[in-house]
Parts: structure tokens; C-alpha cells; sequence
């Protein structure tokens, strides 16, 4: 099930977008292909900390984040994945693994991987690990204002 969160916010500033219901599944990849997604077009939230700060970054489900990469891009000194526990209470209202890449829904930088933008839609988890979101490139870059990086 959608997010009631993200399915408010692009109601109110009148974006489109298209909801696939899928079987559950237990990884990005999987996901892309259960909803019948090109994998390069279909973001993976992945939630680090930079320097004590939880960050999103944002991929293709067909990458893999280079945490030295990714800490060197974001200047920061240190960088390790957020637990669980860490994701749980920022995101309360969605599944671990699930989350939608719009953090300024939760007060997060986002930090998107160059390769998604080469495509006019992305795909996404919007919550949950049984249906996934579109909505077109432009309007995810208008209304997230993502810092776009190579890692």
C-alpha cells in the first residue's frame, strides 16, 4: 500500500503518477522485476549517515552503493549505513526497505546517483513491499530538488 504521507503530498501539488501492485518482495532488484520495471529506472532508497547525519541516497536497484565513493562525494569524514532501528523511527510509516526517495518529507538531503536521471520516469518503492510508484523525472527532481552525484 502507498504511503499516506507521499500520496498526500503529490495530490496537493497535482503530480501524476501510477501505482503497480506486486507480490511482496525482499530486494530492489526483485522489485523491479516483479512490477515488470526496467531495473535502471527503478530507485532504491538507501539510508547512510554522513558524518552522524542521517542522508538518503538514491540508485538504480541495478547499482550498488560505494560507501567510499559516496563519502568522498558528500565530503563527508565518515559514512556507514543507518540500521534498522535508526530506519524504524525515521520513517515510521513505512516498511524497512521501503522507503520513498522524498526526503524532504522526512527531513533528509537527498543525494541521487547520475544514472536515473537519464530516464524520464522513476519507479520507486512508495512504503511498502507489495506496490511501487511512477512518477516522470521532472517532476521528481521539482518537488525533491535532489543533489545529483556520481557513486
Amino acid at each position: 500500500m502507498i504511503n499516506d504521507k507521499l500520496r498526500s503530498y503529490l495530490d496537493n501539488q497535482s503530480v501524476p503518477y501510477q501505482t503497480e501492485p506486486h507480490e511482496p518482495t525482499i530486494d530492489a532488484s526483485r522489485t523491479a522485476q516483479a512490477a515488470h520495471v526496467p531495473g535502471r529506472e527503478f530507485a532504491k532508497t538507501v539510508i547512510v549517515k554522513a558524518d552522524g547525519r542521517m542522508l538518503m541516497a538514491v540508485l538504480p536497484s541495478t547499482d550498488q552503493v560505494h560507501v567510499d565513493e559516496l563519502r568522498k562525494a558528500l565530503g563527508a569524514r565518515e559514512l556507514e549505513l543507518a540500521s534498522e532501528d535508526e530506519i524504524r523511527s525515521a520513517f515510521p510509516d513505512c516498511e524497512v526497505g521501503a522507503m520513498p526517495p522524498f526526503g524532504n518529507l522526512y527531513n533528509m538531503d537527498v543525494f541521487v546517483n547520475e544514472h536515473l536521471r537519464q530516464d524520464e520516469q522513476i519507479w520507486f518503492n512508495a512504503g511498502s513491499h507489495d506496490e511501487v510508484m511512477r512518477i516522470s523525472w521532472k517532476d521528481f527532481d521539482n518537488l525533491v530538488h535532489p543533489q545529483v552525484l556520481h557513486f
